[in-house]
């Protein structure tokens, strides 16, 4: 029995899902990971081929979210050291080392 383009979009979907899932909540390692497609029945070139575009990905969204960290933690401690400056009588010590732990979170995250 032949599967049609959309059924074979779906099994490769879910394979991806499963294996992604594999890796990030289950923190398995790539060699587990592959060995876990494998026996699914994937052959092993497809199943390293696999591992490794989630691992692109994964780096993509981390570089990504890196960024995010750096700005809103700058944004937090600049915000929190102008008013600090402008003498409104609070020292916002919260923002600036919240900001400054977000911010130095995501530049190591961003690299």
């Amino acid at each position: 029995m032949e599967m049609n383009d959309n059924e074979a979009e779906q099994v490769l979907e879910k394979v991806y899902e499963h294996a992604a899932n594999l890796l990030v909540n289950e923190k398995k390692t790539n060699y587990e990971v592959v060995q876990e497609l494998v026996n699914m029945g994937i052959d092993e070139d497809s199943a390293n081929i696999i591992v490794d575009k989630i691992e692109e990905q994964i780096a993509i969204e981390k570089v990504k979210n890196g960024k995010k960290d750096m700005l809103y933690g700058a944004l937090w401690c600049i915000g929190g050291t102008v008013l600090t400056i402008a003498d409104t009588g609070f020292i916002f010590w919260g923002a600036i080392v919240f900001g400054g732990y977000q911010f130095i979170k995501g530049a190591v995250n961003s690299q």
